[in-house]
């Protein structure tokens, strides 16, 4: 009885262990493939201190992630700014870039703390691979205007792995308001004249 059990057991197992073992049929080229999942709390931390360029850059494009990862979408943030302008780190971290790709000046940096990496192009660096920055410190200066926009801009990036990210979630609630300070009356206090 006992050795009729052990060959059930082995027969109705079979077909799971062929199921499990069986090849995967080969990627087909036609088929789009899907966008890596973003990882298990894989948010970004609000560790940005400071915008790329200016104060409040005018926002030329958004960030509008593909569908897949071969697929078309903007891979990050224009910012309008003027050739010659200061392009500044958002947060610390070592440049682990800093050159020319496609005839454009690019400049990488990997955030402290992160497994994080900016990028801004086009950019003229003043800085070297390897270099330690601060958030806020200059990494070079705008270069002329390039194809990407239709003014000058600065195209600022964000990846996780080679994973793209909406640069702006870097960046704190405070940075991203849009309406000016408001100065509000102090009650109690009389007023001069």
């Amino acid at each position: 009885m006992r050795r009729a059990m052990r060959y059930v057991a082995l027969w109705a197992g079979l077909p799971l262990v062929c199921a499990v073992s069986a090849p995967t049929p080969p990627a087909r080229a036609d088929v789009p493939v899907p966008a890596p999942a973003p990882p298990a709390g894989g948010g970004v931390p609000a560790i940005g201190r400071a915008w790329p360029v200016g104060v409040r850059p005018v926002l030329l494009r958004g960030w509008e992630p593909p569908a897949t990862v071969y697929g078309p979408g903007h891979r990050g943030v224009d910012l309008g700014a003027a050739p010659g302008a200061p392009v500044r780190a958002v947060a610390a971290g070592r440049v682990s870039f800093a050159g020319r790709v496609a005839g454009r000046g690019v400049v990488s940096v990997e955030l402290t703390g992160t497994d994080l990496r900016t990028t801004y192009e086009p950019v003229r660096a003043s800085v070297r691979k390897g270099d330690v920055v601060r958030a806020g410190e200059v990494v070079g200066t705008v270069e002329t205007p390039a194809p990407h926009c239709p003014t000058t801009c600065v195209h600022w990036g964000l990846l996780r792995g080679e994973t793209y990210l909406n640069p702006l979630s870097l960046l704190p609630p405070w940075l991203l308001r849009n309406a000016p300070s408001r100065l509000l009356p102090v009650l109690g206090v009389p007023l001069p004249g």
